[in-house]
């Protein structure tokens, strides 16, 4: 049998404030294209269909396209509900898109009963779909041990090896399930589980099945031959560039046993991850290929440019985000923080801070002047409690929006 494993759709969902639906279509016509082309059995998704639990109209409405679409070549879909999905919602309607064909299993205690796919080659395959799990909702009705992940978990896959005791000798079992399996890496686009206990769960937890389709990590991978990640058809993160997103392909033979081709999904843009100073950035020929990418630009300039983002755009058109990270000179300084200030007066003291907070631009002669100014001001209303102190008068060249504000602000600040 061939099964198209995939999962993590998040339906919906933007990246950097850019939509990312024509995108997320063209994949839906790459998902049905493939199921024709390569004959495959059965479409399994594995959680996360929507970006959020009360997703979008037009999220709906592509999501309600490609079921019909997979409904009318007469495919089998089986799908979970993920961290991101409300289950629901997600399964409203359940009952009737079965005779369909399309199988939305988002009820735990469902867990163990299996969609029977039938395969004239080799016997009924016993699909089995364990939507996301949150451990303090799911732990009675499971009657799990343990508030873990691991513990409820545990708990749906023994029901779903009860289950397949059960059947015929030689059933072939497939589990969808939406975890985060030890040993696997994850992505800065992931959504945190880690609320109601550790979020990993052991490998060993699918024990006794053919074959593991997983989601909730959005980079594909295989921890064994197995259990595997489809990951995201999209990127979600400039954490996942370098990670070429794809489907599997997997055909489970009669015996058991299991093969699986990677097949990658269209890229709307590439992504990438530039560092340097603006000038380095506007002007470095190496950087040519990314006009055409999306792109975060890391400025390492000691001192924040002037309007960098408007400038970098006149480069890079799909600038999406910019991050700051000045390059500085390290020091080995293990001293006391009174040990570094012993013999420093308080003018020296304020000066440095201005440097500091304002990287590569230290205190302007006419900003000294202001600074001993003010803190003779207040050292003189300190010895004479009763005398005002007057707000020394700033500069012009000083008033930008980085030099200390006067009058009372501008004082404490001086302090």
């Amino acid at each position: 049998m061939r099964l198209l494993h995939t999962s993590d759709w998040h339906l919906g969902r933007s990246f950097h404030r850019v939509s990312l639906l024509d995108a997320q279509r063209a994949f839906l016509d790459h998902l049905v294209a493939t199921v024709e082309e390569r004959a495959v059995d059965a479409v399994l998704v594995a959680g996360d269909i929507y970006d959020r639990a009360v997703p979008s109209l037009a999220a709906v409405e592509m999501f309600d396209h490609a079921l019909h679409r997979l409904a009318e070549r007469a495919v089998p879909t089986v799908m979970i509900s993920g961290n991101h999905d409300s289950p629901r919602r997600l399964g409203v309607g359940a009952a009737l898109m079965d005779r369909a064909g399309v199988h939305l299993r988002t009820d735990p205690g469902a867990c163990g009963t299996p969609v029977l796919l039938p395969d004239e080659r080799g016997g009924e395959v016993a699909v089995y779909g364990i939507p996301y799990l949150e451990p303090a909702l799911v732990r009675q009705t499971l009657g799990a041990t343990g508030g873990s992940h691991t513990a409820v978990l545990g708990a749906a896959m023994d029901r779903v090896r009860a289950d397949l005791a059960a059947r015929p000798a030689g059933t072939r079992a497939v589990v969808l399930a939406h975890a985060f399996v030890t040993g696997a890496a994850a992505s800065d686009s992931e959504r945190d589980i880690t609320v109601g206990g550790v979020a990993s769960v052991p490998v060993s937890v699918f024990d006794g099945v053919h074959y593991a389709a997983l989601g909730h990590l959005h980079n594909c991978q295989t921890i064994t031959e197995r259990v595997r990640y489809s990951g995201t058809p999209l990127a979600y993160s400039f954490s996942e560039a370098g990670h070429p997103k794809s489907m599997w392909l997997v055909d489970l033979a009669p015996d058991g046993g299991v093969t699986a081709e990677r097949l990658h999904c269209p890229v709307p843009r590439p992504l990438a991850r530039l560092s340097g100073t603006l000038d380095e950035l506007l002007t470095d020929p190496a950087h040519e290929e990314h006009t055409d990418s999306w792109v975060e630009a890391t400025l390492t300039d000691p001192a924040r440019p002037h309007d960098p983002m408007a400038r970098l755009e006149k480069r890079f058109p799909h600038i999406v985000s910019l991050v700051f990270a000045p390059e500085r000179e390290e020091t080995d300084d293990r001293r006391s923080y009174a040990v570094r200030l012993r013999n420093r007066t308080d003018r020296q003291i304020a000066e440095d801070f201005v440097g500091h907070v304002r990287p590569g631009r230290a205190a302007a002669p006419e900003e000294r002047d202001m600074l001993g100014r003010a803190l003779d001001a207040v050292r003189v209303a300190e010895t004479e409690p009763h005398t005002p102190v007057a707000a020394p008068r700033t500069p012009a060249s000083a008033r930008t929006a980085d030099a200390p504000a006067a009058g009372p602000a501008g004082q404490e600040a001086a302090r």
